[in-house]
């Protein structure tokens, strides 16, 4: 027996539905499009949203609060994140944070907060601190 001689999977390979193909073809004259209106034209876009005349799904749901598309984003970076990833006396920067695979979006704030101890003297600058954060480093001589 040979590959070729196995016979087929019955309905395994569907034909290709030609509409427009005359009426005898059962998909003549609107081509299974229905009569008239916009849905039966082509080039017609396919609104995921519109649901006939029921209430749609966006107006249906509460409506709660608001978005200051204004806000500032802010980073936070632990002490105890600048104590394992910086060595003593070395200046940290947005940029040597970005360095250091502390940050990952430029175009956020960066506060230093006061979790964990710090053993090293650093030079930090970022956009603000909390205040047990710079005690912290004002301690250590930074």
């Amino acid at each position: 027996m040979r590959i070729q001689d196995i016979p087929g999977d019955p309905g395994r390979r569907q034909k290709r539905k030609r509409v427009g193909r005359g009426e005898s073809s059962g998909h003549g004259r609107t081509s299974g499009r229905g009569n008239k209106g916009s849905q039966s034209r082509a080039g017609t876009p396919k609104r995921t949203h519109l649901e006939g005349g029921q209430m749609p799904l966006i107006r249906r749901l509460p409506k709660r609060g608001f978005t200051n598309i204004f806000q500032k984003r802010w980073t936070v970076v632990n002490l105890q994140t600048l104590e394992a990833r910086f060595e003593n006396g070395a200046e940290v920067t947005p940029e040597s944070l970005r360095e250091a695979g502390v940050l990952h979006n430029s175009e956020t704030c960066i506060k230093i907060l006061g979790q964990g101890d710090l053993t090293k003297t650093l030079t930090v600058k970022a956009h603000a601190f909390s205040r047990s954060a710079k005690e912290k480093i004002q301690a250590q001589g930074g």
